[in-house]
Parts: C-alpha cells; structure tokens; sequence
C-alpha cells in the first residue's frame, strides 16, 4: 500500500512539472509568436488574416451587393482559403490587399427594366415602378403604339444608361393615324378604252397583284358593268402592291368589296384590292411596288375565294389587263 501511494505522489508530482513546463512554453512562443490566418488564393498564397470570420464577411457583403449603382449581384468563382499559423510578431497582415486581390475577379451583374418596342430594347430604367408609370402614361396618351411596348427585367454584365421618364414617354408616344371611313362610291364610271397618255405621264408601271389567273374579266358582266379583274386564287394567298403609292382606305366595306384596300398613286390614280380575307398594311401607309398588303378571301359580295382587283382614275374604272 506504501508503495502505491509513493508511486501516485510521483506521478502527481510528474504531471505538475510537466503542465507547468507547457505554460512557460507557451507564454514563451506567444510573446514571441501569434496566432494568424494564411491566405490562399486559386492556388496562390496572397497574405495572411489577422480576423478570418471579418474579412470572408466583408467578401461575402460585396458579392451581394457590389459597390456601384444598378447591381444586383457580383459573381465571384473561386474564393479564399485560410489556414491557422504562428508567425514571429511584426509580422504585418494584408486583410485590405486580400480583399482587393479576391473582388477584383468577380463579375458585375447589373440589374435594370428594359422598355422594349417590338421586342427591341430601347430604354432602361433602375426600377419596375418607373418603367409601368412610362407604360402607364403612354396608355393614357393612346399611343398608337402601346401594343408593341413591353416591359422586361434584365441581369447583365454590360452596364446601361438610365433615362429619365419623360424622355421615353416623348421618344415612344406615336400619334395615331385616324382612319378614313369614307366609303368608296360604287357608282363611279366604268370605260373600256386605254388610259394612254395619262399613265405615261404619272409614270406609273403596274405589276400584277397576286400570283392567279383570271377568272373574271373587266366589262359587262351578268348584265351588270364589272369595274374590275377577278383572280381566282385560295384564302391566304398574298396580295402585293401593283404600283407605289399611299394606302388611303383599309377595312371593311359595306358595299359589296368586303375587306378592302385602296392605294391613291397620284394624280387620282388609284388600285382597289378587294374581298380580302385579312388586311395587313393601314391607313397612311407609304407602300412600295411589291410590298405585302392584304390576304386572298372570299368576303363581302363574293361567290369564291378570289381578289377583284382594279384601276381607277378620278374614280373612272379602266380595264386592268391594259396594264399588267
């Protein structure tokens, strides 16, 4: 039993000399040493931390927010791995030059709404409340073109200019043109002879309108004058613009053409489209010799899908097959 004390006492004894050994090591090295953070970046060593948990937080706030107007967030790839170290005291830690090394590689991603017309973008605005009131006024300005204009959230890398509303509500306001709703007269003359010299002198070729034949011709017709050329062709084939000119009449009409077009080429020259089954161009239209106006149909007075087409001058009707 003696002997069992006597060795307890001696490992006790043991265990204090060595836990008081640890301590003046200890307090040795740390007035010699302190405790830092190395950094490494994609595989590089940049510097070293003295507060790890302040400086990844400081990184972190950046990739949320950035530090310039309109971002929404920095995407940042590779971030910054630490290590526990001693190093000899006067060491200096770079915790500002780390922070600058690491952002530095991040990309920028800015947030805007994109005011677009016809799926074009054309103006960007910082919120979704500035580009609905520019929607918004233009709504009660009865822009022509409020269809075409849409709204549309954007992340991107490239940095936009900001425009103020007003500049954008006057750039995309767009009168409307209001449409004549003048019927054209059914009781205009009909004549079979060549217009001759007054074509040549307005200059005017004209091309065939539809790619058909004829199957009813200009003159008398179940007892009846037929003031123009019928070509038979299937509902949807298009219709293009026999000659230059302004279209001056476009939609339904109550007597007898259905869905029509008129094109005035000067010098009371007009064309008739007529009995179309859907319309594409509009009122006011600058129109170019072969441009697509209006959809083969079988509307109005018609016994078949077909387009009437004619040549009026000062609302004479003259024999298109003169000119085509």
């Amino acid at each position: 039993m003696r002997k069992l004390l006597i060795g307890l006492r001696t490992s006790i004894k043991a265990i204090a000399l060595f836990a008081i050994s640890s301590i003046i090591i200890l307090t040795i090295v740390m007035c010699v040493y302190k405790p830092i953070y190395s950094v490494t970046f994609k595989g590089e060593m940049i510097g070293y931390s003295k507060d790890k948990a302040a400086l990844q937080a400081k990184i972190n706030d950046y990739a949320d927010h950035g530090n310039e107007e309109h971002i929404a967030f920095v995407q940042i790839e590779d971030l910054p791995e630490y290590r526990l170290c001693f190093l000899k005291r006067g060491i200096e830690t770079n915790d500002d030059e780390i922070y600058e090394k690491v952002i530095s590689e991040g990309v920028n991603y800015y947030n805007y709404f994109a005011i677009s017309l016809d799926n074009e973008e054309k103006y960007y605005l910082a919120s979704f409340e500035d580009a609905e009131n520019v929607v918004n006024q233009l709504k009660e300005k009865d822009s022509n073109n409020i269809d075409s204009i849409s709204i549309n959230e954007k992340f991107v890398t490239d940095k936009h200019e900001i425009t103020d509303n007003e500049t954008i509500v006057s750039e995309l306001y767009e009168e409307k043109v209001v449409q004549k709703t003048v019927t054209p007269k059914s009781s205009g003359g009909v004549r079979t002879a060549k217009v001759g010299s007054g074509y040549k002198s307005a200059g005017i070729t004209f091309k065939k309108p539809v790619s058909a034949t004829i199957t009813s011709r200009f003159g008398s017709r179940w007892g009846k004058s037929h003031k123009g050329t019928d070509f038979g062709a299937p509902t949807g084939t298009s219709i293009y613009a026999a000659a230059a000119g302004t279209v001056t009449y476009a939609g339904w009409n109550s007597g007898g053409y259905g869905y029509l077009v008129i094109i005035s080429h000067g010098n009371g020259i007009q064309t008739y489209y007529g009995h179309c089954s859907s319309i594409i161009t509009k009122v006011g239209a600058k129109v170019s010799q072969g441009d697509l106006i209006a959809k083969v149909g079988n509307t109005g007075r018609s016994f078949g899908s077909h387009l009437h087409f004619e040549i009026r001058i000062n609302d004479v009707a003259y024999n298109p097959e003169y000119y085509l």
